[in-house]
């Protein structure tokens, strides 16, 4: 017999992330998505509403200390937003905040600064 189990989903918005079975749905759709995709929503999800910084997501995700202007966040961050149905030039998910880091907002009516 096993013992007791928490099982914690990550929800915010209309998003939720199962780190367990690595699945993430929008709504009532499932979404796929690639590891580092994943790893990149998990670290943005697990700090709803805090900017996460650019050094803070290279090592969470890709466990380097290593960063450059390399353009490495930007393009994952561009194919999760796309899988998520959020738009880039008015996303209500995922915001950019310039020389500060992103962050994944607790409410759809936030806007980036």
């Amino acid at each position: 017999m096993r013992g007791p189990y928490v099982h914690l989903v990550l929800a915010v918005q209309d998003v939720r992330l199962d780190p367990a079975s690595r699945r993430v749905w929008r709504g009532e759709d499932e979404i796929r998505l690639s590891r580092k995709e994943f790893e990149l929503l998990h670290a943005l999800m697990a700090r709803p509403g805090d900017i996460v910084t650019r050094g803070e997501l290279m090592a969470d995700v890709w466990q380097t200390s290593f960063y450059t202007n390399s353009k490495t966040i930007d393009v994952h961050l561009g194919w999760l937003r796309r899988k998520l149905g959020d738009d880039p030039r008015s996303p209500v998910l995922i915001t950019t905040h310039r020389g500060r880091g992103l962050r994944f907002e607790t409410s759809a009516d936030t806007v980036a600064s």
